[in-house]
């Protein structure tokens, strides 16, 4: 079974390798087409086909592109009305002689929208009747009858991919606009939510100067239970760090630890960020530098806050 799965998977790999080297100037015009699109996209096909133009209206709609799909049947009993002369209809015919696709030709012939069609047949009625026709063929199906769409329902999947990224990158959609289009869930939440959305602020700041002992920096931990604090200077900018690992080590080795100052057992250029930063960055340095808090900061260096990995495990932002 296992060698019968690798060669069902290398046979849907070949086919998409194989579909990717017939690729020509008819995919620019697709996107072109898309791109101009003052409407939305509508994606039609039946039966598998169908259910593949489903996914890749889905993936639009996802990536900055209005989609929707139509079922071909549902559509000659008129949903057909869901099609306005600013859209751009994407057909999915594996034969390209679908009845139930082709017999929804005349109606978009009429409103004179741009039809793109993704065929396994590029002599056929669909291709033909299309302004820009897709490549997708296979040359044999995965399945050992060679009667169950799969080859070529990767192949139509993958290509109605490779045209949903193309389009993005040409509407430059970013991960801001892919976060306004996700806001339920993790994904949302992780391209949504902002460091000063989490951090804290004022009197939760642990903050000690330069001059101030060892002693006041303990208090100061200790009260704001971050596991650390920040060292101003004499002009309020953040300038180091002292951690709770840096007293157990002062502790171990000086006799009288409690009276140093803290400029001088400080950890120089602590790892900060800024407050309009997403939050899924600070998850970022914090796991990379091992640490459980970072300073929020201006950027002359002026803290603004502190944010503790606690706030993103609650937030479900790691």
């Amino acid at each position: 079974m296992l060698e019968r799965a690798r060669q069902v998977l290398g046979m849907e790999a070949e086919a998409i390798l194989a579909m990717a080297a017939r690729l020509d100037e008819r995919f620019g015009q697709a996107v072109e087409l898309l791109l101009a699109c003052r409407g939305r996209v509508v994606v039609t096909g039946i039966g598998k086909s169908g259910m593949i133009g489903r996914k890749i209206a889905a993936t639009l709609a996802s990536t900055g592109a209005p989609a929707l799909f139509l079922h071909p049947a549902e559509g000659s009993h008129g949903d057909l009305g869901m099609v306005t002369r600013q859209d751009v209809v994407l057909l999915l015919s594996n034969s390209g002689e679908t009845g139930e696709v082709l017999g929804l030709l005349p109606v978009f012939k009429r409103l004179g929208v741009p039809l793109i069609a993704l065929t396994g047949r590029m002599e056929s009625t669909l291709a033909r009747m299309s302004d820009v026709a897709l490549d997708i063929g296979v040359e044999r199906e995965a399945c050992p009858m060679g009667l169950a769409p799969t080859s070529s329902t990767t192949a139509a999947l993958a290509m109605g991919d490779a045209l949903a990224v193309c389009l993005l990158e040409k509407r430059q959609f970013g991960p801001e606009q892919f976060a306004l289009l996700h806001p339920g869930g993790s994904l949302g939440r992780k391209l949504l939510v902002r460091v000063a959305d989490r951090m804290h602020t004022g009197a939760r700041i642990p903050l000690v100067r330069k001059e101030e002992t060892v002693r006041s920096a303990l208090f100061e931990m200790t009260a704001k239970r971050f596991g650390m604090t920040g060292v101003a200077d004499e002009t309020g900018r953040l300038v180091g760090i002292i951690t709770d690992g840096d007293l157990r080590r002062l502790l171990e080795r000086d006799p009288d630890p409690l009276n140093r100052l803290a400029g001088a057992i400080m950890t120089l250029n602590p790892k900060v960020i800024a407050a309009e930063a997403l939050a899924a960055e600070a998850t970022r340095i914090m796991e990379q530098a091992k640490i459980t808090a970072l300073f929020v900061v201006t950027p002359e260096q002026r803290p603004l806050g502190v944010i503790h990995l606690h706030d993103l495990l609650e937030a479900g932002l790691t």
